[in-house]
């Protein structure tokens, strides 16, 4: 995780604003509770592993300043991000589209 995210300000389950988003998701590399992985470059494209089979997508701050997926052929999802805050450290970040919430860690 990049050290930059230290310099920030924030509680467990503050929002990500639209500003830290591409710091947010680019920090490092992200452990989901369910064992897949997801790796965000900055010039936007993704990586997303389950069970070893990696898929490739790309990421982007929607037109409504929330965090976006493309997944080809035609997959879109976007969703609120929140911080997750350990002991005073941050240590990853909660995906929410709907009901649906996804926690991942910083590895």
């Amino acid at each position: 995780m990049k050290n930059s995210l230290a310099d920030l300000d924030v509680s467990d389950g503050d929002t990500v604003t639209a500003e830290q988003i591409p710091l947010a998701v680019t920090a490092g590399p992200i452990l989901y509770e369910d064992g897949s992985t997801q790796t965000f470059d900055v010039g936007g494209a993704t990586t997303y592993v389950e069970n070893g089979r990696p898929t490739a997508g790309e990421w982007y701050l929607g037109a409504d300043g929330r965090f976006c997926s493309f997944w080809p052929p035609s997959y879109r999802a976007c969703y609120d991000l929140r911080w997750v805050v350990e002991n005073g450290y941050i240590t990853g970040l909660r995906f929410t589209d709907g009901a649906s919430v996804s926690v991942g860690r910083y590895q």
